[in-house]
């Protein structure tokens, strides 16, 4: 008899065989359900011939491969995510990257202006002495 039980698609899958013999216990192929509800229709095992040992075989490392191939699955939707996760990190270091690119631009500019306006201010101390000094003298000789 063959057991079959729907299990979330997180859970790993697990198939029992049995090569009873037993009348009683052998369904019908119409009624046998899908082993894998979350395979596609064409890739799913066959019934298999329950009087036969190799149709049993053939139809247990079916399931196996299409238990692997479930696998597969999954592990390549984990890695999907995470390509996305990644990516999207990735764009957010470049996006700082850029951000603090500009700031650093921005940073160089401000100091030039700095340095430009001290120069100016120092230049404008000069002439106000000079000029304070003029008219002192002027002041003196009045």
């Amino acid at each position: 008899m063959i057991s079959t039980a729907r299990v979330p698609a997180d859970k790993p899958v697990r198939i029992a065989f049995s090569l009873s013999d037993a009348p009683d216990d052998t369904p019908s192929e119409d009624t046998i359900p899908l082993v894998f509800p979350e395979l596609e229709q064409q890739l799913q095992p066959l019934p298999p011939c329950h009087d036969s040992v190799e149709s049993m075989q053939v139809f247990k490392q079916h399931c196996q491969i299409a238990e692997e191939y479930h696998e597969v699955k999954k592990e390549i939707a984990l890695l999907e995510e995470r390509k996305k996760e990644l990516i999207a990190k990735l764009d957010q270091a470049e996006k700082e990257k850029l951000d603090a690119a500009q700031l650093v631009r921005e940073f160089e500019a401000l100091t030039e202006e700095n340095r430009t306006l001290k120069m100016a201010q120092s230049q404008c101390v000069e002439q106000l002495e000079k000029l304070r000094i003029q008219y002192q003298k002027r002041q003196g000789s009045s």
